[in-house]
């Protein structure tokens, strides 16, 4: 794999991105979950007046500053622009520092506060910007800003180039891609990493997204530069309105969870991220909010309007932050007592707080729809991953309890429809799909398995959205099809089809060996094939997931393959 390095290429007059790659996974979070690499990228801009745009994280420091020395001048960079800022980022900011002492900070005004606290000297030189500000660099490079802030990211800053008519996006419209090509050719073969880098990052706040949408329409732009994987030029349009769908069926669901955090050191907010993730898998929406940066009126209106509600904190010296505290106040003096309830949180040495929201909320009378989700220091991918079916067995939960409230429809209205019950009539065979990524494991029974191609040898495979193993389906991803045999399938039927509790070993019990692709295989089974995806198609309620098979065995050659016989197309 070859090492981390930094790309520059000219992208507009007087403007040079700076792309910081690496080929592996840069971190262990929910967005990163496909594993395909990531660039980071910066942007100079050089007018009368020089400016940098969005230095990377800690993770390329060095690559980075490097780079940059060799090829500009730092001394003359004036502005420091920044999209966003965490503490991931104050090593390299201290570094272009060092180098260039003169540098002005330009960001948002909830970063001009942290900043000082990030890089721990009060002496720096910081431009809050508000909403229209703008700051000319001379040559036509006139800078104008647009606030647009998520609960992810209450700081977030885009930058417009009059001049190039550029949007710097920072986070937006983004996806975690890395590769040779600077700009997106070929625009289509990214929409799976463009779907789920949304699904991840901006679904959990798609009323944010479909705000900063109206905002940037009304301005004439060439080039979406963004902050992650190649740049937006050719397919700009598409992957526009494609944000503003996706955006909308997000907002217009009639059920909602809504995910209350703050968060210290960004690892709250980071298993919040792998909750909502689950939750919007379920098809249900999530109104994330950051109580560090809302009023306890705007707490009060989400819980009104949702059917479940989640809250998480970081203990800090044995204690919830004071944000936590009040919105928590609002939580035992507003929400229904009806409503599903859960607690997370991340600590370092202790967690008094998620014990004190867990004790308050069951001492008011509210069900925990989950055990409180702890997590010690960063999270890793396993607990990621157990976050994310927490959130899609929650979502599951309050479905199921909003359904149980509404009257039973009358036996007219109940009864089965003829199309229904001719869907359920097409059959199926008898499968259970397992696949193994490295810590990470998964299975689920499937009869929606139909063989698709010759050369080569392929087949479909329908799962739905809500299925934990979902995640683990992206292309190029590995999995073994355990055909099953007539008379023989009840007992690993009985073993897939029962629930598991997030995280929980599908395996155990099973008697199985390992395929060459890495999978497990189900030894018990009729017969076998390795597999490969190669693309998925979004269908309603499932993914249509197309593989080519890699090979396969048949265990008894005079077995009869099981198949499921269902009354109606409405359920499994």
């Amino acid at each position: 794999m070859p090492p981390r390095d930094l790309q520059p290429y000219p992208i507009a007059p007087d403007t040079t991105v700076l792309r910081s790659r690496t080929w592996d996974r840069l971190k262990f979070e929910i967005e990163y979950g496909l594993a395909r690499g990531t660039t980071a990228n910066s942007f100079i801009i050089k007018g009368d007046t020089k400016a940098l745009i969005d230095p990377p994280g800690s993770s390329f420091t060095d690559v980075f500053i490097t780079g940059l020395d060799k090829r500009f001048n730092v001394k003359l960079i004036e502005y420091v622009i920044l999209g966003h800022i965490n503490p991931n980022r104050g090593e390299t900011l201290k570094k272009l520092l060092e180098l260039a002492p003169q540098i002005t900070f330009v960001c948002s005004n909830p970063a001009a506060i942290a900043l000082p606290a990030i890089l721990g000297r009060e002496d720096l030189k910081i431009i809050a910007i508000k909403g229209g500000d703008s700051i000319d660099l001379g040559q036509g490079h006139v800078l104008k800003f647009m606030l647009a802030p998520t609960p992810r990211w209450p700081d977030r800053l885009l930058t417009y180039d009059l001049k190039t008519q550029i949007l710097y996006t920072d986070k937006l419209f983004g996806c975690h891609v890395c590769g040779d090509q600077v700009f997106d050719e070929g625009w289509e073969s990214y929409s799976e990493d463009r779907r789920y880098y949304f699904d991840c990052l901006m679904a959990p706040a798609a009323k944010q997204i479909s705000s900063t949408l109206d905002k940037i329409s009304e301005y004439p732009i060439s080039l979406y530069a963004t902050g992650h994987g190649p740049l937006v030029k050719y397919g700009l349009t598409e992957l526009t309105n494609l944000y503003q769908q996706w955006s909308k069926a997000q907002s217009s669901q009639s059920l909602t969870v809504a995910l209350i955090y703050a968060s210290a050191y960004g690892n709250t907010a980071t298993v919040a991220q792998a909750i909502a993730s689950g939750i919007t898998k379920a098809g249900m929406g999530v109104e994330s909010i950051n109580c560090e940066f809302v009023e306890p009126a705007e707490i009060k209106a989400a819980l009104e309007r949702c059917a479940g509600f989640i809250v998480g904190s970081p203990t800090l010296g044995g204690h919830a932050p004071t944000p936590i505290q009040t919105a928590l106040g609002v939580i035992l003096s507003s929400a229904e007592k009806t409503k599903l309830a859960g607690v997370f949180g991340s600590f370092g040495w202790s967690g008094e707080a998620i014990d004190l929201l867990e004790t308050k909320l069951k001492d008011a009378g509210y069900k925990l729809g989950f055990e409180p989700i702890r997590v010690k220091f960063k999270p890793t991918e396993i607990a990621l991953k157990q976050c994310e079916e927490t959130g899609t067995d929650f979502a599951q939960a309050v479905k199921k309890a909003k359904k149980a409230s509404i009257p039973k429809a009358k036996i007219g209205e109940a009864t089965t429809d003829r199309v229904e019950q001719a869907v359920g009539r097409i059959v199926g065979s008898m499968t259970i799909v397992t696949t193994q990524q490295g810590d990470l494991s998964g299975a689920m029974l499937a009869s929606w398995v139909a063989q698709a191609t010759f050369n080569p040898p392929g087949l479909t495979v329908a799962v739905a959205k809500e299925r934990a193993i979902e995640s683990l389906m992206h292309k190029d991803g590995k999995f073994v099809l355990n055909i099953l045999e007539q008379g023989k399938h009840i007992p690993l039927m009985k073993q897939f089809l029962k629930p598991f509790a997030p995280g929980e070993d599908r395996f155990v019990g099973v008697n199985m060996e390992i395929a060459t692709n890495g999978c497990p295989i189900l030894t018990d089974s009729l017969a076998y094939l390795e597999c490969n995806v190669q693309s998925r198609m979004e269908c309603g309620d499932h993914w249509l997931i197309y593989a080519t098979i890699d090979t396969g065995k048949v265990f008894n050659p005079t077995g009869v393959t099981a198949v499921h016989h269902r009354k109606s197309g409405t359920h499994y």
